[in-house]
């Protein structure tokens, strides 16, 4: 009997995944229908092409260097809430971890002169504070983890927006610019600088990542620690009840999700490709956006190295939208559509596993009912 290829939970994800992507853009382009129906095909194609806009190859391979450098930071925070995740926890305090390692490594960098070296392990380590704290409330106190890392969200940026001001800009709300007050602090390039005709911006960032999406893997599913951490999540008493350290693995868990989330602050500002505003006064999407780019990617970590590019091309995407016909708000208005739908990825693999088993149940009433005409005569 030939094995379904339905069945397979890699290309369940796929089929899903890309369902949500093709609503994503059909309900996009109906909106900007409805907006200004002239210039619809129009935006919602400059959103897909992204860095293809351009007609000549040095700017496209320029363009796309900068949408892998803001990847690279989304696909740590997308690591770091699907780490949580597996484990039964919902980490939507990455957001404020994200911005714990931005104000680390900035402060780091600006206001003590450290390397780019150091400043990356203060921002891990300022990211996983946070995600201690938001453990250590779970498994002492049961104070749920969407509320603490919510709080700790804005508590997080805040502070940071106290503490950079003193290394910002004297005449605008911005930090004051990496590669002019200490070089030293600016991630190397690798070379990979010449693959993107000459990005600087593009650095040990984006293989780094990668590499830590592959670690993930294989610590969740290929290793003794993994299997507690999730035996703790799928039961907390029954892991205890093993001899596992569910308190324990709570925290450790939230630990090293603020981590990665930290790290990916690291990651981006450390490129000196963007300077935090003083000003801020919402919360980053990036660490928001790595939450649809753990569901797209169908909560694998491999598959989130693609989806986390997917949500940041189409992101990016929605600068070519053409402004005289439509407000600047609509590109992110269509990235947000999209996203949204990423939600409804483990739906559809439940739609699509519901409708295996009822395929297979029909099947095996007809052969039964053969069965038995068979045997009578």
């Amino acid at each position: 009997m030939k094995k379904n290829i339905l069945k397979n939970s890699a290309v369940q994800s796929l089929i899903a995944s890309l369902i949500c992507i093709f609503l994503g853009l059909l309900i996009g382009y109906i909106v900007l229908l409805f907006i200004n129906p002239t210039g619809a095909w129009g935006a919602i194609t400059a959103v897909v092409k992204n860095f293809f806009n351009y007609s000549r190859a040095n700017l496209q391979s320029k363009n796309f260097g900068n949408t892998l450098v803001k990847t690279a930071p989304l696909l740590m925070c997308a690591l770091s809430v699907l780490f949580a995740y597996k484990v039964g926890l919902f980490n939507i305090g990455a957001a404020g971890q994200y911005v714990a390692g931005v104000c680390a490594s900035i402060y780091a960098a600006l206001a003590w002169g450290w390397g780019w070296f150091p400043c990356m392990l203060l921002a891990i380590v300022a990211g996983a504070a946070l995600g201690a704290i938001v453990g250590f409330l779970k498994s002492s106190l049961n104070v749920n983890e969407v509320i603490s890392g919510i709080m700790l969200n804005w508590i997080g940026l805040y502070l940071t927006n106290m503490l950079l001001t003193t290394v910002k800009e004297s005449t605008s709300p911005y930090t004051l610019h990496l590669k002019n007050e200490n070089p030293a602090s600016i991630l190397p390039s690798l070379g990979l600088d010449k693959l993107f005709n000459g990005n600087g911006y593009v650095s040990l960032a984006l293989p780094l990542s990668v590499l830590l999406a592959i670690a993930v893997a294989v610590v969740l599913n290929r290793t003794k620690f993994g299997y507690e951490l999730k035996a703790t999540g799928n039961n907390k008493n029954a892991a205890k009840y093993c001899g596992m350290a569910e308190r324990r693995n709570i925290i450790l868990t939230l630990v090293i999700a603020g981590a990665l989330a930290g790290l990916g602050g690291a990651l981006l500002y450390l490129t000196d490709y963007e300077q935090w505003q003083c000003t801020t006064s919402a919360v980053p999407s990036m660490g928001f956006n790595g939450i649809a780019a753990t569901f797209l990617g169908g909560l694998d970590p491999i598959g989130t190295i693609f989806s986390s590019y997917f949500i940041q091309h189409i992101t990016s995407g929605g600068a070519y939208v053409d402004k005289t016909m439509y407000s600047s708000q609509i590109s992110d208005l269509i990235s947000s559509i999209i996203i949204y739908l990423c939600g409804f990825v483990l739906f559809i693999k439940y739609a699509i596993n519901s409708g295996i088993a009822k395929s297979e149940e029909k099947k095996a009433k007809k052969l039964a009912a053969a069965s038995e005409e068979g045997g009578d005569k």
